[in-house]
């Protein structure tokens, strides 16, 4: 077994031995257990709304493309211009 099957078949079994886990929490402390989950979900997509709202905050805006397009077309006109 190569060492990416071997680092699968460990995720598997942390998986399966994590679902065992989570199954006797639930059913020992059902309501604690359903409100850690509840909060650690909503918390982990509010962290990802934030990272993605910090990131478009502070990323400056690129620049325009009007000059590329501009310089683009000058320098083909001088190109056609030589040609003839």
């Amino acid at each position: 077994m190569n060492r990416d099957q071997s680092i699968g078949a460990v995720i598997l079994l942390v998986s399966v031995v994590g679902i065992a886990v989570y199954a006797w929490l639930l059913y020992a402390y059902s309501i604690l257990v359903l409100e850690v989950t509840a909060f650690i979900a909503v918390a982990a997509i509010l962290v990802i709304a934030a990272w993605i709202g910090w990131t478009m905050a502070t990323t400056p805006p690129p620049a325009p493309l009007e000059t590329e397009t501009l310089a683009t077309e000058a320098q083909t006109s001088t190109t056609k211009d030589l040609a003839q």
